[in-house]
């Protein structure tokens, strides 16, 4: 499915990722992990086409990414959750709904009614506006609105970050039964490890720019956990 060999990126001369290598096999979640300041977000931007590497590769089903703009990566396959969410605060749920669909050409149809299923609370609230949602649900729209684009690969960064404990079991439940359908493949950047335990199929962790561990989520020891993600 997604592929990265060899990326290094630099800002302003300053090294930022270091030749790292990265997989997320088709209908699996992987999940990278690190502690705060290590790259992840700078390698899930090379990915996405909002930063530029200064060599390596990343391939989609094995076709090149080189090059291709973001809005290109987007529509051939690849929908990305940043950190922040990025909703528009001033236009109502509904509308960020039909945004994130007019933005790749699909028509309103029952698509909509399917991220009613996997977040009914939003079915509730289509006509506040996003900016008074609280974070919990401002995450779920933002999820719902990246799964409107039908990817083939959903990129997820800290969706658990300044979220109630029953939201994000919510959230766990509604990205374990995606996964379960076997549709589409997930990135998961999280700090929050029982999320991570209870999604991922394998994780990767880095550290100074660099991947330093990697593997089935079952090898992921306390003693791992303790080397490189402990505070």
């Amino acid at each position: 499915m997604l592929r990265l060999h060899q990326i290094n990126v630099a800002y302003d001369g300053s090294q930022i990722l270091r030749d790292v290598h990265l997989d997320v096999p088709a209908r699996q979640v992987a999940c990278l992990m690190g502690r705060n300041g290590v790259g992840k977000t700078t390698t899930l931007k090379a990915i996405v086409g909002l930063v530029r590497p200064l060599s390596g590769s990343i391939e989609l089903d094995g076709e090149s990414l080189a090059d291709l703009p973001a809005d290109v990566r987007a529509r051939k396959g690849i929908a990305y959750v940043p950190q922040g969410r990025d909703i528009f605060p001033n236009l109502t749920v509904w509308e960020n709904l039909k945004i994130g669909l007019l933005a790749h050409g699909r028509k309103v149809n029952g698509e909509i009614d399917r991220m009613m299923e996997l977040f009914p609370v939003l079915k509730t609230m289509l006509q506040r506006k996003g900016g008074v949602l609280s974070g919990g649900q401002q995450q779920q729209l933002a999820i719902a609105r990246a799964l409107l684009c039908q990817p083939k690969l959903l990129i997820l960064d800290e969706p658990t970050e300044g979220i109630q404990p029953s939201v994000i079991d919510e959230i766990g439940a509604t990205i374990l039964k995606i996964k379960t359908e076997g549709r589409i493949s997930i990135l998961l950047v999280e700090q929050y490890l029982d999320f991570a335990l209870s999604l991922a199929d394998i994780f990767y962790i880095m550290s100074k720019g660099s991947i330093v561990a990697e593997g089935p989520i079952a090898n992921l020891t306390d003693e791992v956990v303790k080397q490189h993600l402990v505070v």
